[in-house]
């Protein structure tokens, strides 16, 4: 079972008192709960929330969570999305009500906010050589014997800091910690082993370790260099060929499944056709996919990237975040201000997008209008002739990467397309 069925922590977010810390919501909600001010269905833009409120799409968000479920479903990938991108317990627990295999995430406090929610699965796409981590990992395994936790291994010297960590004085576990081989994209890629000798390197040293187990091999092919279908394909095909020379090799031998992962948000459709032709090996193959933007979508980097640009007929994922924010200052004819900037808005790839302007109940496309530049707490707006703005108006920005847009809203309204707020998303940064 991917979700502990005892678990009713999500209930308990409902009872957090709303306050202070959650920026944008309603003063006049001081005190209520959060499942409270919910049943209150209030209207994002007529019931008291103050700019700048990020909102996220209702009818968006569900449709992202359908369309990766059924693309999973139709091309034989388990998933287990980036829990990075949202750090929302929320969002995992409907990600995995969508089929999710369980939840990837990238360092030991992700973790643990993963399984104070009650997720099972967890896939770690990162080297944990931290020993408290370590020993923290090995007492969740002999607590539950449902917990499953997958970590890569890039290094010798990795597998020998885990090894001593989970066999050590005080240290064990009544099982090993389950490991991939992570292979690198390349030279001048991130993290990973660069040859396939050197994976043969790691693989004997983790055989040779008692606190670890290998079961598969993983990469990230967001990482090739120059990364074009080409580049990404061969080096897909060589992360299948890494793991039938390993299983030839009799290193999965008493298997019952080989972990076989790739898979970020830009290139899932290069994923699914190269594992499509995973040879049959010595156990079933987990075709493990990682993406995790897909959640929120947004308007900007994955809107050109997105793999469902090339495969048009699969579907296409919707940008559920808007941030809303209000004009406070219109100096000249070409220039405006609105209230929000870098603590509210993600600009590490692109700046905001102006989508819509909002004012007296209407909506309106927001022609003539750009984002230029970021203060700490203000949006710099070009403007052109064609620009109907004032001060007052509300504009709704589209925003750029999902993994810096969650991180600066700790609690964010769900709306339906009329304003109405059904829900409210937790963040664990």
């Amino acid at each position: 079972m991917v979700l502990d069925p005892g678990s009713d922590t999500l209930a308990r977010l409902t009872a957090e008192r709303v306050d202070h810390r959650f920026k944008g919501l309603p003063p006049d909600a001081e005190g209520l709960t959060v499942g409270e001010l919910a049943a209150q269905r209030r209207n994002l833009f007529t019931d008291g929330f103050t700019t700048p409120v990020l909102a996220l799409s209702a009818e968006r968000l569900e449709h992202n969570l359908g369309l990766m479920e059924t693309y999973a479903a139709r091309h034989g990938l388990a998933f287990a999305p980036h829990g990075k991108t949202s750090m929302a317990p929320q969002l995992f627990h409907r990600q995995i009500e969508h089929g999710a295999w369980g939840i990837t995430l990238a360092v030991p406090h992700q973790v643990r906010v993963a399984r104070a929610f009650g997720v099972r699965r967890v896939f770690l796409a990162n080297e944990l050589v931290d020993a408290a981590a370590l020993r923290w990992i090995a007492a969740e395994q002999d607590a539950d014997p449902d917990f499953r936790f997958v970590c890569y291994v890039d290094s010798v010297r990795g597998v020998e800091l885990m090894d001593a960590a989970l066999t050590g004085t005080g240290a064990g576990s009544s099982r090993p910690v389950d490991v991939v081989v992570e292979l690198a994209a390349g030279e001048g890629a991130r993290t990973g082993v660069r040859t396939e000798a050197e994976c043969a390197a790691v693989a004997d040293a983790v055989a040779g370790a008692r606190g670890l187990r290998l079961v598969g091999v993983a990469g990230y092919e967001g990482e090739v260099p120059q990364a074009d279908p080409e580049r990404v394909r061969a080096w897909l095909r060589r992360l299948v060929s890494l793991a039938a020379g390993f299983d030839e090799a009799g290193r999965f031998a008493g298997l019952d499944e080989i972990v076989v992962s790739a898979g970020g948000s830009a290139w899932f459709d290069a994923v699914a056709d190269v594992f499509a032709g995973i040879p049959e090996l010595s156990a079933p193959v987990l075709k493990l996919l990682r993406s995790g933007a897909y959640v929120s979508h947004d308007d900007g980097h994955y809107r050109r990237l997105t793999p469902f640009n090339r495969v048009p007929e699969e579907g296409a994922l919707e940008p559920a975040f808007r941030l809303w924010t209000q004009v406070v200052s219109r100096p000249s004819a070409d220039q405006a201000f609105v209230n929000a900037g870098k603590r509210d808005a993600a600009h590490d790839l692109d700046l905001p997008f102006a989508q819509v302007v909002r004012r007296d109940g209407a909506e309106r496309p927001a022609t003539g209008i750009s984002v230029t530049a970021l203060s700490d707490q203000h949006a710099w707006l070009r403007t052109t002739g064609e620009a109907d703005l004032e001060v007052g108006d509300w504009v709704g920005l589209g925003l750029s990467h999902p993994c810096t847009s969650f991180d600066k809203w700790v609690l964010i309204p769900v709306a339906e397309a009329d304003g109405t707020v059904v829900d409210y998303i937790r963040t664990f940064f």
